[in-house]
């Protein structure tokens, strides 16, 4: 007598063959298939319609965070960011961003001048950050009595404005100019000031309109 897993092989009937791999393997095949071949059970109505309800849900739902959190837009007003931004350009701001981190030097940022929530959004270039000390003389920038060097080539500064005298930052405050230096109220007017993190919104990151406009920054 022939055992396989401890259970006594007939050879006086076929199903010794069910013990070969070949057949093993065969049987297996057949099972598959039929496993394949059976018709899936139905699903009810009421569970069909509560899966679509689920899915709009979530889909709705993630979309108005996405919405929210990349996608508030704001209309750049006036020409103090050209050639960065014209008048008129709309633009999408990231509210995310500054939420888990902080805004750095050469951000686009939109801020809510003096802080008021009534006032219109504006959009600036953060120039210097929490702990440095900001002046303009001779027609440049100078961040702890350095020469603050740009990536890009903006003309001289004819109006210090404010910055004619060194301005030390403390925490949560921001040094803002527009890429229009000789054409902007930013920080270095008493209108505008300093910008605190209560007032900024958020990065602009996204120019959505005109159509010849559109791309990242």
């Amino acid at each position: 007598m022939k055992y396989v897993n401890e259970e006594p092989i007939d050879f006086t009937n076929e199903d010794w063959k069910s013990h070969t791999p070949r057949e093993r393997a065969r049987l297996e095949a057949i099972e598959r298939r039929e496993k394949r071949s059976r018709p899936r059970a139905k699903k009810s109505l009421p569970r069909i319609l509560f899966e679509w309800a689920f899915l709009i849900v979530v889909a709705v739902l993630f979309a108005y965070v996405s919405v929210y959190t990349f996608g508030q837009q704001r209309t750049n007003v006036g020409q103090s960011m050209d050639p960065t931004l014209s008048g008129g350009d709309v633009c999408l701001v990231n509210i995310l961003s500054f939420q888990l981190g902080t805004p750095k030097q050469g951000d686009l940022v939109s801020f809510k001048p003096n802080g008021s929530s009534s006032a219109r959004s504006d959009i600036k270039r953060i120039i210097g950050i929490p702990g440095q000390t900001v002046q303009i003389k001779d027609g440049m920038i100078y961040i702890n009595n350095k020469v603050y060097l740009e990536g890009k080539d903006y003309p001289a500064i004819t109006s210090p404005g404010m910055a004619e005298q060194p301005i030390r930052l403390d925490e949560g405050e921001y040094f803002v100019l527009g890429d229009n230096r000789n054409n902007s109220e930013d920080s270095r007017n008493a209108e505008i000031g300093i910008v605190t993190s209560e007032m900024i919104e958020g990065k602009v990151w996204f120019v959505l309109a005109p159509a010849e406009h559109r791309g990242f920054l």
